[in-house]
Protein backbone atom coordinates (compact mmCIF):
# COMPACT_ATOMS: atom_id res chain seq x y z
CA UNK A 1 0.00 0.00 0.00
CA UNK A 2 2.91 2.44 0.82
CA UNK A 3 4.32 2.09 -2.60
CA UNK A 4 1.42 2.09 -4.06
CA UNK A 5 0.92 5.65 -2.24
CA UNK A 6 4.34 6.91 -3.16
CA UNK A 7 4.08 6.39 -7.13
CA UNK A 8 0.77 8.02 -6.49
CA UNK A 9 1.99 10.71 -5.14
CA UNK A 10 5.20 11.29 -7.99
CA UNK A 11 2.84 10.96 -10.46
CA UNK A 12 0.43 13.90 -9.29
CA UNK A 13 4.17 16.10 -8.83
CA UNK A 14 5.01 15.17 -12.71
CA UNK A 15 1.41 16.13 -13.67
CA UNK A 16 1.52 19.31 -11.82
CA UNK A 17 5.30 20.08 -13.23
CA UNK A 18 3.95 19.38 -16.78
CA UNK A 19 0.75 22.01 -16.31
CA UNK A 20 3.02 24.74 -15.11
CA UNK A 21 2.82 27.55 -18.22
CA UNK A 22 5.81 28.80 -20.23
CA UNK A 23 6.99 30.48 -16.53
CA UNK A 24 9.40 29.58 -15.13
CA UNK A 25 9.71 29.96 -11.33
CA UNK A 26 13.25 31.05 -11.29
CA UNK A 27 13.14 34.76 -13.38
CA UNK A 28 15.91 34.61 -15.90
CA UNK A 29 15.10 38.28 -16.79
CA UNK A 30 12.79 37.66 -19.94
CA UNK A 31 8.95 37.79 -20.25
CA UNK A 32 6.48 37.30 -18.82
CA UNK A 33 7.94 37.91 -15.39
CA UNK A 34 5.19 36.22 -13.82
CA UNK A 35 2.58 33.58 -13.92
CA UNK A 36 -0.18 35.32 -11.68
CA UNK A 37 -3.39 36.40 -12.77
CA UNK A 38 -3.75 39.89 -12.24
CA UNK A 39 -0.45 40.63 -10.98
CA UNK A 40 -0.05 44.93 -10.43
CA UNK A 41 2.89 46.58 -9.80
CA UNK A 42 2.53 50.37 -9.22
CA UNK A 43 4.78 53.44 -11.09
CA UNK A 44 5.30 57.26 -9.83
CA UNK A 45 7.28 58.73 -13.21
CA UNK A 46 6.83 62.08 -15.48
CA UNK A 47 4.89 62.39 -18.58
CA UNK A 48 6.32 63.37 -21.73
CA UNK A 49 7.72 66.82 -22.17
CA UNK A 50 5.34 67.01 -25.68
CA UNK A 51 1.85 68.34 -24.72
CA UNK A 52 0.38 66.22 -27.33
CA UNK A 53 1.50 62.92 -25.75
CA UNK A 54 0.40 61.04 -22.89
CA UNK A 55 2.78 58.09 -22.47
CA UNK A 56 -0.21 56.71 -20.37
CA UNK A 57 -1.57 55.71 -24.21
CA UNK A 58 1.97 55.36 -25.64
CA UNK A 59 1.75 51.84 -27.59
CA UNK A 60 5.91 50.85 -26.19
CA UNK A 61 4.49 51.61 -22.81
CA UNK A 62 1.77 49.04 -23.18
CA UNK A 63 3.50 46.80 -25.08
CA UNK A 64 6.44 46.60 -22.14
CA UNK A 65 3.80 46.00 -19.25
CA UNK A 66 1.67 43.39 -21.90
CA UNK A 67 5.11 41.59 -21.96
CA UNK A 68 5.65 41.47 -18.77
CA UNK A 69 2.48 40.00 -17.46
CA UNK A 70 1.68 42.84 -14.87
CA UNK A 71 -1.27 45.69 -14.71
CA UNK A 72 1.30 48.86 -14.44
CA UNK A 73 -0.65 51.16 -12.10
CA UNK A 74 0.57 54.40 -13.37
CA UNK A 75 0.57 58.19 -11.97
CA UNK A 76 2.63 59.83 -14.51
CA UNK A 77 2.98 63.90 -13.87
CA UNK A 78 3.47 66.29 -15.95
CA UNK A 79 7.96 66.91 -15.75
CA UNK A 80 7.46 71.07 -15.65
CA UNK A 81 5.40 70.16 -12.21
CA UNK A 82 7.34 66.85 -11.52
CA UNK A 83 9.53 68.11 -8.56
CA UNK A 84 7.17 70.58 -7.36
CA UNK A 85 4.44 67.76 -7.01
CA UNK A 86 6.75 64.24 -5.77
CA UNK A 87 9.34 65.86 -3.76
CA UNK A 88 6.45 66.68 -1.04
CA UNK A 89 5.09 63.04 -0.88
CA UNK A 90 8.63 61.49 -0.94
CA UNK A 91 9.16 63.98 2.48
CA UNK A 92 6.02 62.36 3.55
CA UNK A 93 7.28 58.98 2.86
CA UNK A 94 3.52 57.31 2.71
CA UNK A 95 1.18 56.25 0.06
CA UNK A 96 3.78 55.90 -2.72
CA UNK A 97 4.15 53.50 -5.83
CA UNK A 98 5.62 50.41 -5.76
CA UNK A 99 8.36 52.31 -8.21
CA UNK A 100 9.48 55.56 -8.22
CA UNK A 101 11.28 58.02 -10.92
CA UNK A 102 13.04 60.26 -8.95
CA UNK A 103 12.87 64.04 -9.20
CA UNK A 104 16.71 64.45 -9.00
CA UNK A 105 19.70 62.12 -8.51
CA UNK A 106 19.94 61.82 -4.97
CA UNK A 107 23.45 63.07 -5.15
CA UNK A 108 23.27 63.58 -0.85
CA UNK A 109 22.11 60.17 -0.15
CA UNK A 110 19.05 61.96 0.90
CA UNK A 111 16.74 59.31 0.13
CA UNK A 112 18.73 56.33 0.99
CA UNK A 113 19.24 57.58 4.34
CA UNK A 114 15.62 57.61 4.73
CA UNK A 115 15.74 53.91 4.45
CA UNK A 116 13.06 54.27 1.78
CA UNK A 117 13.71 52.29 -1.36
CA UNK A 118 15.41 48.54 -1.39
CA UNK A 119 18.59 48.02 -2.02
CA UNK A 120 18.85 46.37 -5.44
CA UNK A 121 22.17 44.41 -4.79
CA UNK A 122 20.24 42.22 -2.54
CA UNK A 123 18.44 40.98 -5.08
CA UNK A 124 20.76 40.58 -8.32
CA UNK A 125 19.02 37.20 -8.32
CA UNK A 126 16.19 39.22 -9.30
CA UNK A 127 17.82 41.77 -11.67
CA UNK A 128 20.01 39.46 -14.51
CA UNK A 129 19.49 42.16 -16.95
CA UNK A 130 20.46 44.82 -14.84
CA UNK A 131 23.02 42.87 -13.36
CA UNK A 132 24.76 42.04 -17.20
CA UNK A 133 24.22 46.01 -17.57
CA UNK A 134 26.61 47.28 -15.17
CA UNK A 135 29.37 44.48 -15.55
CA UNK A 136 29.63 45.82 -18.92
CA UNK A 137 30.02 49.56 -17.23
CA UNK A 138 31.36 49.62 -14.86
CA UNK A 139 31.57 53.28 -14.24
CA UNK A 140 28.24 53.51 -14.09
CA UNK A 141 28.44 50.43 -11.19
CA UNK A 142 30.85 53.03 -9.60
CA UNK A 143 28.72 56.21 -9.77
CA UNK A 144 25.25 53.85 -8.57
CA UNK A 145 26.81 52.70 -5.54
CA UNK A 146 25.81 54.55 -2.09
CA UNK A 147 28.46 55.22 0.74
CA UNK A 148 27.05 51.77 2.04
CA UNK A 149 28.29 49.79 -0.81
CA UNK A 150 24.23 49.33 -2.07
CA UNK A 151 23.25 49.87 -5.05
CA UNK A 152 19.57 51.66 -4.83
CA UNK A 153 18.51 52.26 -8.21
CA UNK A 154 18.06 51.91 -11.94
CA UNK A 155 19.35 54.90 -14.53
CA UNK A 156 18.07 56.56 -17.39
CA UNK A 157 21.35 56.32 -19.46
CA UNK A 158 22.14 59.19 -21.82
CA UNK A 159 25.02 59.39 -24.83
CA UNK A 160 28.09 60.45 -22.58
CA UNK A 161 30.38 61.07 -26.77
CA UNK A 162 27.94 61.50 -28.86
CA UNK A 163 25.83 64.88 -30.17
CA UNK A 164 27.67 67.30 -27.86
CA UNK A 165 28.36 70.58 -28.00
CA UNK A 166 31.53 71.73 -30.55
CA UNK A 167 32.43 74.14 -32.70
CA UNK A 168 31.43 75.03 -35.89
CA UNK A 169 32.79 76.96 -38.64
CA UNK A 170 30.42 78.27 -42.11
CA UNK A 171 32.60 76.01 -44.86
CA UNK A 172 31.17 78.59 -47.42
CA UNK A 173 33.31 81.51 -45.53
CA UNK A 174 36.49 78.94 -44.94
CA UNK A 175 36.55 78.19 -48.51
CA UNK A 176 36.46 81.33 -49.63
CA UNK A 177 39.45 81.85 -47.61
CA UNK A 178 41.21 79.14 -48.95
CA UNK A 179 42.27 77.77 -45.74
CA UNK A 180 42.37 74.62 -43.73
CA UNK A 181 40.02 74.48 -40.96
CA UNK A 182 42.20 75.79 -38.04
CA UNK A 183 42.56 73.29 -35.20
CA UNK A 184 44.91 75.59 -32.99
CA UNK A 185 44.06 78.56 -31.15
CA UNK A 186 46.52 80.39 -32.89
CA UNK A 187 45.14 79.69 -36.55
CA UNK A 188 41.38 80.14 -35.02
CA UNK A 189 42.54 83.85 -34.49
CA UNK A 190 43.77 84.65 -37.65
CA UNK A 191 40.60 82.74 -39.38
CA UNK A 192 38.68 85.24 -36.94
CA UNK A 193 40.51 88.20 -38.14
CA UNK A 194 39.79 87.13 -41.56
CA UNK A 195 36.57 87.03 -41.20
CA UNK A 196 36.26 90.56 -39.42
CA UNK A 197 38.51 91.97 -42.40
CA UNK A 198 36.59 91.17 -45.87
CA UNK A 199 33.58 91.04 -47.15
CA UNK A 200 32.83 87.33 -46.45
CA UNK A 201 29.07 87.30 -47.41
CA UNK A 202 29.62 89.28 -51.04
CA UNK A 203 27.31 92.60 -50.16
CA UNK A 204 30.15 94.92 -50.58
CA UNK A 205 29.92 95.79 -47.61
CA UNK A 206 33.39 95.18 -45.00
CA UNK A 207 31.79 95.82 -42.18
CA UNK A 208 28.79 93.75 -41.13
CA UNK A 209 30.58 90.12 -40.48
CA UNK A 210 30.61 89.24 -37.14
CA UNK A 211 33.38 86.74 -36.94
CA UNK A 212 32.01 84.91 -34.00
CA UNK A 213 28.88 84.10 -32.69
CA UNK A 214 28.69 81.91 -29.27
CA UNK A 215 26.56 82.29 -26.27
CA UNK A 216 28.16 83.09 -22.98
CA UNK A 217 27.68 79.25 -21.07
CA UNK A 218 29.85 77.53 -23.94
CA UNK A 219 33.02 79.31 -23.76
CA UNK A 220 34.43 77.53 -20.85
CA UNK A 221 33.41 73.99 -23.53
CA UNK A 222 34.80 76.19 -26.37
CA UNK A 223 38.28 76.95 -24.78
CA UNK A 224 38.88 75.01 -21.96
CA UNK A 225 40.60 72.23 -22.42
CA UNK A 226 43.23 74.20 -24.76
CA UNK A 227 44.45 75.15 -21.27
CA UNK A 228 44.29 71.95 -20.08
CA UNK A 229 41.44 72.19 -18.08
CA UNK A 230 37.69 71.17 -17.98
CA UNK A 231 35.90 73.90 -17.33
CA UNK A 232 32.49 72.67 -18.16
CA UNK A 233 32.76 70.19 -14.93
CA UNK A 234 35.01 72.55 -13.15
CA UNK A 235 36.50 69.91 -11.35
CA UNK A 236 38.90 67.65 -12.88
CA UNK A 237 41.42 65.07 -12.34
CA UNK A 238 44.86 64.92 -13.86
CA UNK A 239 46.95 61.52 -15.29
CA UNK A 240 47.98 60.82 -11.31
CA UNK A 241 44.24 61.02 -9.63
CA UNK A 242 45.17 64.92 -8.80
CA UNK A 243 41.79 66.48 -8.35
CA UNK A 244 41.61 70.32 -9.55
CA UNK A 245 39.23 72.65 -10.12
CA UNK A 246 39.96 74.60 -13.16
CA UNK A 247 39.33 78.30 -12.16
CA UNK A 248 41.63 77.61 -9.18
CA UNK A 249 44.40 77.23 -11.68
CA UNK A 250 47.15 79.93 -10.61
CA UNK A 251 48.93 79.43 -14.42
CA UNK A 252 46.50 77.91 -16.83
CA UNK A 253 43.10 79.87 -15.90
CA UNK A 254 45.02 83.04 -16.20
CA UNK A 255 46.48 82.07 -19.63
CA UNK A 256 42.39 81.38 -20.34
CA UNK A 257 41.46 84.72 -19.26
CA UNK A 258 44.43 86.30 -21.29
CA UNK A 259 43.39 84.88 -24.50
CA UNK A 260 39.47 85.49 -24.31
CA UNK A 261 40.01 89.16 -23.03
CA UNK A 262 42.43 89.52 -26.44
CA UNK A 263 39.60 88.15 -28.11
CA UNK A 264 37.38 91.12 -26.65
CA UNK A 265 39.72 93.61 -26.72
CA UNK A 266 39.93 92.93 -31.13
CA UNK A 267 36.21 92.85 -31.35
CA UNK A 268 36.43 88.90 -32.44
CA UNK A 269 34.68 87.97 -28.89
CA UNK A 270 31.75 90.70 -29.48
CA UNK A 271 30.87 93.13 -26.51
CA UNK A 272 27.25 91.44 -26.55
CA UNK A 273 28.23 87.70 -25.80
CA UNK A 274 27.02 87.67 -22.25
CA UNK A 275 23.41 88.20 -23.93
CA UNK A 276 23.27 86.70 -27.06
CA UNK A 277 20.55 83.66 -27.87
CA UNK A 278 20.08 80.64 -30.35
CA UNK A 279 17.80 82.51 -32.10
CA UNK A 280 19.93 85.39 -32.64
CA UNK A 281 22.53 83.24 -33.99
CA UNK A 282 20.24 81.70 -36.11
CA UNK A 283 19.47 84.58 -37.75
CA UNK A 284 23.35 85.67 -38.14
CA UNK A 285 23.41 82.69 -40.20
CA UNK A 286 19.89 82.76 -42.01
CA UNK A 287 21.81 86.47 -43.08
CA UNK A 288 25.01 85.31 -43.90
CA UNK A 289 27.05 87.80 -41.26
CA UNK A 290 28.76 85.29 -38.64
CA UNK A 291 31.30 82.41 -39.48
CA UNK A 292 31.75 80.65 -36.23
CA UNK A 293 29.62 79.39 -33.42
CA UNK A 294 29.82 76.29 -30.84
CA UNK A 295 26.07 74.60 -29.83
CA UNK A 296 24.87 71.22 -29.77
CA UNK A 297 26.24 69.15 -32.52
CA UNK A 298 22.65 68.16 -33.79
CA UNK A 299 22.45 71.99 -34.71
CA UNK A 300 24.16 71.43 -37.48
CA UNK A 301 21.84 70.08 -40.18
CA UNK A 302 19.08 70.87 -38.27
CA UNK A 303 18.67 74.61 -37.47
CA UNK A 304 22.10 76.45 -38.84
CA UNK A 305 22.90 74.77 -42.44
CA UNK A 306 18.98 74.73 -43.11
CA UNK A 307 19.37 78.93 -42.96
CA UNK A 308 20.84 78.34 -46.47
CA UNK A 309 18.76 78.30 -49.65
CA UNK A 310 21.44 76.70 -51.19
CA UNK A 311 21.92 73.96 -48.74
CA UNK A 312 21.51 69.88 -49.63
CA UNK A 313 21.95 67.97 -46.93
CA UNK A 314 22.77 65.32 -50.05
CA UNK A 315 25.51 67.34 -50.55
CA UNK A 316 27.24 68.36 -47.25
CA UNK A 317 26.53 70.81 -44.18
CA UNK A 318 27.15 74.67 -44.64
CA UNK A 319 27.59 74.75 -41.07
CA UNK A 320 29.87 72.13 -39.73
CA UNK A 321 31.10 70.86 -36.61
CA UNK A 322 35.22 70.49 -36.23
CA UNK A 323 37.85 69.12 -34.40
CA UNK A 324 38.33 70.82 -30.28
CA UNK A 325 40.90 73.34 -30.73
CA UNK A 326 44.40 72.88 -29.37
CA UNK A 327 46.55 75.19 -27.64
CA UNK A 328 49.73 74.26 -25.35
CA UNK A 329 47.73 71.62 -24.35
CA UNK A 330 45.38 68.72 -26.62
CA UNK A 331 41.93 70.14 -27.11
CA UNK A 332 38.81 67.63 -26.08
CA UNK A 333 35.29 68.52 -26.00
CA UNK A 334 33.18 67.73 -22.91
CA UNK A 335 31.23 64.61 -22.82
CA UNK A 336 28.44 64.15 -20.31
CA UNK A 337 28.40 61.61 -17.42
CA UNK A 338 26.01 59.13 -18.80
CA UNK A 339 23.04 58.80 -15.88
CA UNK A 340 20.15 61.02 -16.61
CA UNK A 341 17.82 59.98 -13.88
CA UNK A 342 17.14 56.92 -11.45
CA UNK A 343 13.85 55.16 -10.30
CA UNK A 344 14.26 53.46 -7.17
CA UNK A 345 12.32 50.52 -5.82
CA UNK A 346 9.92 51.23 -2.58
CA UNK A 347 10.90 49.01 0.31
CA UNK A 348 7.19 48.80 1.14
CA UNK A 349 6.17 47.89 -2.57
CA UNK A 350 2.63 45.53 -2.25
CA UNK A 351 5.20 43.38 -4.19
CA UNK A 352 8.54 43.58 -4.00
CA UNK A 353 10.02 40.72 -6.09
CA UNK A 354 7.50 41.41 -8.17
CA UNK A 355 8.28 45.33 -8.55
CA UNK A 356 11.90 44.42 -8.42
CA UNK A 357 11.42 42.12 -11.35
CA UNK A 358 9.35 44.58 -13.65
CA UNK A 359 12.02 47.12 -12.94
CA UNK A 360 15.08 44.43 -14.03
CA UNK A 361 12.38 43.63 -17.18
CA UNK A 362 12.35 47.32 -17.89
CA UNK A 363 16.35 47.69 -18.62
CA UNK A 364 16.29 44.36 -20.85
CA UNK A 365 17.58 44.56 -24.33
CA UNK A 366 13.96 43.36 -25.60
CA UNK A 367 12.34 46.69 -23.97
CA UNK A 368 15.52 48.55 -24.57
CA UNK A 369 14.98 48.20 -28.61
CA UNK A 370 11.20 49.28 -27.88
CA UNK A 371 12.45 52.43 -26.18
CA UNK A 372 14.82 53.30 -28.95
CA UNK A 373 13.09 52.41 -32.45
CA UNK A 374 8.69 51.86 -31.13
CA UNK A 375 7.04 48.69 -32.38
CA UNK A 376 8.18 46.84 -35.09
CA UNK A 377 6.21 47.11 -38.52
CA UNK A 378 4.58 50.25 -36.83
CA UNK A 379 7.26 52.85 -36.46
CA UNK A 380 10.13 50.65 -37.56
CA UNK A 381 11.26 47.64 -39.80
CA UNK A 382 14.41 45.11 -39.70
CA UNK A 383 15.80 44.17 -43.41
CA UNK A 384 17.82 41.06 -44.20
CA UNK A 385 21.65 42.61 -42.91
CA UNK A 386 19.74 42.86 -39.67
CA UNK A 387 19.29 46.93 -40.26
CA UNK A 388 17.16 48.86 -38.69
CA UNK A 389 15.11 51.26 -40.05
CA UNK A 390 12.75 53.77 -39.25
CA UNK A 391 9.01 53.67 -41.27
CA UNK A 392 8.40 56.83 -42.99
CA UNK A 393 5.47 58.08 -41.18
CA UNK A 394 8.08 57.71 -38.03
CA UNK A 395 10.70 59.41 -39.95
CA UNK A 396 8.18 62.40 -41.39
CA UNK A 397 6.13 62.81 -38.39
CA UNK A 398 7.67 63.17 -35.21
CA UNK A 399 4.57 64.01 -32.99
CA UNK A 400 3.15 60.51 -33.84
CA UNK A 401 6.82 58.87 -33.28
CA UNK A 402 6.92 60.42 -29.57
CA UNK A 403 3.06 58.95 -29.33
CA UNK A 404 4.44 55.92 -30.45
CA UNK A 405 6.72 56.13 -27.06
CA UNK A 406 10.18 56.25 -28.13
CA UNK A 407 12.84 57.27 -25.41
CA UNK A 408 9.57 56.74 -22.48
CA UNK A 409 10.71 59.11 -19.63
CA UNK A 410 8.62 56.45 -17.33
CA UNK A 411 10.81 53.65 -17.72
CA UNK A 412 14.38 52.94 -17.71
CA UNK A 413 15.67 54.38 -21.30
CA UNK A 414 18.71 54.32 -22.64
CA UNK A 415 19.38 56.71 -25.54
CA UNK A 416 20.60 55.46 -28.75
CA UNK A 417 23.12 56.72 -30.85
CA UNK A 418 21.84 54.59 -34.10
CA UNK A 419 18.43 55.56 -33.56
CA UNK A 420 19.83 59.10 -33.76
CA UNK A 421 21.48 58.68 -36.63
CA UNK A 422 18.95 57.71 -38.86
CA UNK A 423 17.09 60.74 -38.52
CA UNK A 424 20.26 63.16 -40.00
CA UNK A 425 22.22 63.22 -42.97
CA UNK A 426 25.37 61.31 -43.96
CA UNK A 427 27.55 63.67 -43.41
CA UNK A 428 26.01 64.79 -39.96
CA UNK A 429 26.27 61.41 -38.89
CA UNK A 430 30.37 60.74 -40.56
CA UNK A 431 30.67 64.31 -38.40
CA UNK A 432 29.44 63.59 -35.41
CA UNK A 433 31.62 60.35 -35.48
CA UNK A 434 34.65 61.57 -35.62
CA UNK A 435 33.78 64.40 -33.10
CA UNK A 436 33.02 61.54 -30.66
CA UNK A 437 36.55 60.50 -30.40
CA UNK A 438 37.84 63.59 -29.36
CA UNK A 439 35.62 63.77 -25.93
CA UNK A 440 36.79 63.46 -22.25
CA UNK A 441 35.03 62.10 -19.43
CA UNK A 442 33.74 64.57 -17.13
CA UNK A 443 33.53 64.76 -13.85
CA UNK A 444 31.72 61.41 -12.80
CA UNK A 445 28.45 61.45 -10.53
CA UNK A 446 29.68 60.52 -7.17
CA UNK A 447 27.46 60.16 -3.67
CA UNK A 448 28.38 62.64 -1.24
CA UNK A 449 28.50 61.02 2.67
CA UNK A 450 26.32 63.56 4.60
CA UNK A 451 29.38 65.24 6.24
CA UNK A 452 30.80 65.88 2.65
CA UNK A 453 27.03 67.24 1.66
CA UNK A 454 27.25 69.55 4.31
CA UNK A 455 30.27 71.38 3.69
CA UNK A 456 29.95 71.60 -0.31
CA UNK A 457 26.91 73.03 0.87
CA UNK A 458 28.74 75.68 2.61
CA UNK A 459 31.26 76.31 -0.23
CA UNK A 460 30.05 75.86 -3.45
CA UNK A 461 27.50 78.09 -4.01
CA UNK A 462 29.44 81.35 -3.04
CA UNK A 463 32.81 79.85 -4.76
CA UNK A 464 30.79 79.50 -7.94
CA UNK A 465 28.88 82.65 -8.19
CA UNK A 466 32.20 84.35 -7.52
CA UNK A 467 33.80 82.39 -10.03
CA UNK A 468 31.21 83.18 -12.66
CA UNK A 469 31.07 87.41 -11.91
CA UNK A 470 35.03 87.50 -12.20
CA UNK A 471 35.33 85.17 -15.68
CA UNK A 472 32.84 87.93 -16.93
CA UNK A 473 35.13 90.65 -15.69
CA UNK A 474 38.18 89.23 -16.11
CA UNK A 475 37.05 88.59 -20.08
CA UNK A 476 35.68 92.00 -20.17
CA UNK A 477 38.19 94.06 -18.85
CA UNK A 478 35.78 95.01 -16.22
CA UNK A 479 38.61 93.92 -13.73
CA UNK A 480 42.36 93.67 -14.71
CA UNK A 481 44.11 90.36 -14.76
CA UNK A 482 46.55 92.72 -12.63
CA UNK A 483 44.23 91.69 -9.62
CA UNK A 484 44.67 87.80 -10.48
CA UNK A 485 46.32 86.87 -7.14
CA UNK A 486 43.59 88.32 -5.18
CA UNK A 487 41.24 86.76 -7.40
CA UNK A 488 42.80 83.28 -6.31
CA UNK A 489 43.36 84.30 -2.34
CA UNK A 490 39.26 85.39 -2.31
CA UNK A 491 38.85 81.60 -3.46
CA UNK A 492 41.39 80.42 -1.03
CA UNK A 493 39.15 82.44 1.56
CA UNK A 494 36.28 81.10 0.45
CA UNK A 495 37.10 77.40 1.46
CA UNK A 496 38.24 76.41 -2.11
CA UNK A 497 41.00 74.09 -0.22
CA UNK A 498 38.87 72.04 2.06
CA UNK A 499 36.48 71.72 -0.95
CA UNK A 500 39.00 70.37 -3.41
CA UNK A 501 39.87 67.88 -0.40
CA UNK A 502 36.38 66.75 -0.06
CA UNK A 503 35.88 66.11 -4.14
CA UNK A 504 39.75 64.21 -3.57
CA UNK A 505 37.99 62.10 -1.10
CA UNK A 506 35.25 61.19 -3.64
CA UNK A 507 36.76 60.69 -6.66
CA UNK A 508 39.51 58.73 -4.56
CA UNK A 509 36.06 56.53 -3.56
CA UNK A 510 34.83 56.48 -7.04
CA UNK A 511 38.04 55.25 -8.43
CA UNK A 512 38.34 52.55 -5.77
CA UNK A 513 34.82 50.81 -7.03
Amino acid sequence: MKKRMLALTLAAATLTATALPAFAAEYDGSAPITDEEGATVSMLATNSWYSTVDMNKADVVIKVAENAGVTVEWNMIDPTTYTDTVSPMLAAGTDLADIIYLPDLDENQTYINSGMFEPLDEHWDLMPNFRAYLDEHPEIEASLTAQDGHVYYVPVVGLPDNYLPCLMYQTQWIEQLGIESPTTLDDFVEMLRAFKENDMNGNGDTTDEIPMSIMSDFLPQMFGWAFGMDLQSGFYADEEGVVHYGYYEAENYKNYLTFLNGLYEEGLLEMEFTSLTRDQITERFANNITGVTFDYSWQMSQLYSTQFVEYDPEVGGIVVGVEPLSGEYQGYYSGTNPVKGIFGVNKDAQDLDLAIKFIDYAMSEECQTMYAWGIEDLSYTVDEDGNFNYTEQALNDNNWLQQVGINPPNLPYHNDAAATDVLLPTWHVETDKKLAESSHSPWPFIYATEDESEEIQMYLTDIQTYVQEMHIKYITGAESLDTFDNYLSTLESMGIEDLLAIKQGQYDRYSGK
